[in-house]
């Protein structure tokens, strides 16, 4: 950063007779040189306590607070827990009282004995400097707590704009300036924006009085490079230099102007002009490095909120194809259901014709029409839930439903299928049949997929093995399982825990073109997961598949749901 002035500051002398009183403690083992520093004190207007030791010494900094701590060498150790300002007097020639004026406290040292001139002189000098420290640390600390507030506002916002308004404007305030400009540059990181602040009772700044967008960039580049190694080491001379007037565009008729670079890496993202127009401004150390904080959290959440804005926007655009793929799905699956309806209803009609029956053969022939247009109903039965958006969107006809009954429905439906693939289906008996709170049609629909997928993967010869049981949980709860067990291909275990993606279809099924959507099993969970259940796939490739679905029984299953 730096920062240019129409003109130097001036420091006015106070009279000694508007300063506050000052009271000054003397202490030292010589009588005769603690009464002449004394006088020499009094006669300046402070009020003086002496002490001739130690114990006198500490008993007069606890008995007041003094502006100044005069004391001999010997008698510094005491003073290391003084928080007033100590000159030490030294004898030069005696290396034992230069050691001993080394503890921590003392500020300044004078050559004894003092000329009282000198002394007054050197006290008065010393009380100036500490005070315009304290007051310069807790400005700085005051800044601090101004701009800590500004960095959390930039913090809790990921909007661009709100961080750049909040930057100007807490600068404008904590620096009691006229104008604040932030503009970024163009820049894939971050968005191109402006925001102003102006002190209240100011028209804003014209477009002509800020410097041009080349200038400003080749001046944000500049000191962006040279803030990178001037602050590296954080000395107050590194930030003095930063503040000296450089080369460089300034804001048209501002007596003073301080350019702060915002940037990232090896290269600017934007500038911060802070415009006084009727007066001088020194920025200290403490100030510059403050703000060069402030303005590095508004780089950091200029660039994250870009990240995040554009993130959003792509998942903005992905939601809006997403819903374009599912209205496209459900208008064509609308369009296929409605020949399809009239093909089987013809179908049917035809199979069951008295008047004029087919011949064996012909009827063959359309027992093979007939299951392929079922194949193709269930696929876009399928093809409606996934365009749905899943199941989530359909609601549950809940109502008793007897599991043992629902498991014979099923495979009393599909036996048929079944036998034309030389694959038996054995229900196991029960000998209760458990009632769970369930749809019944979804739950027909589970049961039918992961029955039918048996059927489609297990080779000819083979066998499919349906068996519920209840049982009690650990926690008491009560739980229906349904196992659907075949000897058929089976699934790599690379590969199983993939089985429930939709769309997804094993290695070996695809290339033993075995027909399918990949579909079944995602919709039987999503079925399952609504009913408070839960469905797992244990497979040996080459062995078979077992298919496990838990339901909760009675309560259980309400609570669930």
């Amino acid at each position: 950063m730096y920062s240019t002035g129409r003109e130097g500051s001036t420091v006015t002398a106070v009279p000694s007779d508007v300063r506050p009183p000052r009271t000054a403690v003397v202490a030292d083992p010589d009588a005769g040189r603690l009464a002449l520093n004394a006088q020499a004190l009094r006669g300046a207007g402070y009020t003086v306590l002496e002490a001739t030791d130690a114990h006198s010494l500490a008993a007069a900094l606890e008995a007041t607070e003094p502006s100044v701590v005069v004391a001999d060498a010997f008698l510094s150790g005491v003073l290391s827990t003084s928080t007033a300002p100590v000159l030490v007097m030294v004898d030069l020639d005696n290396p034992a009282e230069i050691e001993a004026a080394n503890p921590p406290g003392i500020h300044d040292c004078i050559t004894k004995p003092p000329a009282p001139q000198e002394l007054v002189h050197r006290a008065s000098v010393l009380i100036d400097q500490v005070s315009r420290r304290r007051a310069s640390r807790q400005e700085a600390e005051g800044l601090r707590e101004q701009l800590r507030g500004v960095s959390a506002a930039v913090r809790a916002t990921n909007d661009p704009q709100e961080i750049a308004d909040h930057v100007v404007a807490g600068f404008g305030r904590t620096f009691k300036a006229d104008h604040v400009v932030l503009a970024t540059f163009e820049d894939h990181r971050v968005p191109l924006i402006t925001a102003s602040w102006d002190r209240r009772g100011l028209a804003g700044l014209p477009a002509e009085a800020l410097p041009r967008e080349d200038e400003a960039r080749a001046t944000a580049d500049a000191l962006w490079a040279g803030t990178e190694t001037l602050s590296a080491d954080g000395n107050e001379s590194a930030a003095r230099s930063e503040a000296k007037p450089g080369p460089g565009p300034d804001i048209a008729g501002a007596a003073s102007t301080l350019a702060v670079p915002i940037g990232e890496g090896n290269s600017s993202l934007g500038i911060i002009w802070i415009a006084m127009m009727d007066r001088p401004r020194t920025w200290s150390s403490a100030e510059l490095g403050l703000i060069q904080h402030v303005a590095g959290n508004a780089a950091y959440g200029l660039i994250q909120s870009h990240l995040i804005n554009s993130q959003q926007q792509v998942v903005k655009q992905l939601r809006e194809l997403d819903k374009a793929k599912t209205d496209f799905l459900a208008t064509v699956n609308h369009e296929l259901r409605t020949p399809l309806t009239s093909i089987m209803a013809y179908l049917d009609m035809i199979q069951e014709s008295t008047e004029h029956p087919v011949s064996r053969e012909v009827h063959q022939m359309l027992d093979i029409v007939v299951r392929n247009t079922e194949r193709l109903r269930t696929l876009i039965e399928d093809m409606l839930s996934v365009s749905r958006g899943g199941l989530d969107t359909m609601a549950m006809q809940l109502a008793p439903v007897r599991l043992g009954q629902t498991l014979d429905l099923v495979a009393a439906a599909l036996r048929p299928l079944a036998t034309l693939q030389n694959v038996t289906i054995d229900v196991d008996p029960v000998p209760e049949d458990p009632e769970i709170l369930a749809d019944e049609v979804q739950l027909q629909q589970v049961f039918t997929n992961l029955v039918s997928n048996a059927i489609k993967f297990t080779p000819s010869g083979g066998r499919i093995e349906v068996g519920s049981e209840s049982h009690a949980a650990a926690d008491g709860s009560k739980w229906a399982t349904v196992r659907i067990a075949d000897t058929g291909i089976g699934i790599s275990s690379d590969e199983i825990n993939h089985v429930f993606t939709r769309f997804y279809r094993a290695s070996n099924a695809m290339n033993g073109a075995i027909p399918g959507t990949g579909l079944g099993l995602a919709i039987s969970k999503d079925i399952v997961d609504r009913h408070g259940g839960r469905i797992d796939v244990a497979s040996t490739l080459g062995t078979g598949t077992t298919v496990t679905v838990s339901l909760p029984l009675g309560t259980d299953s309400a609570q669930a749901n």
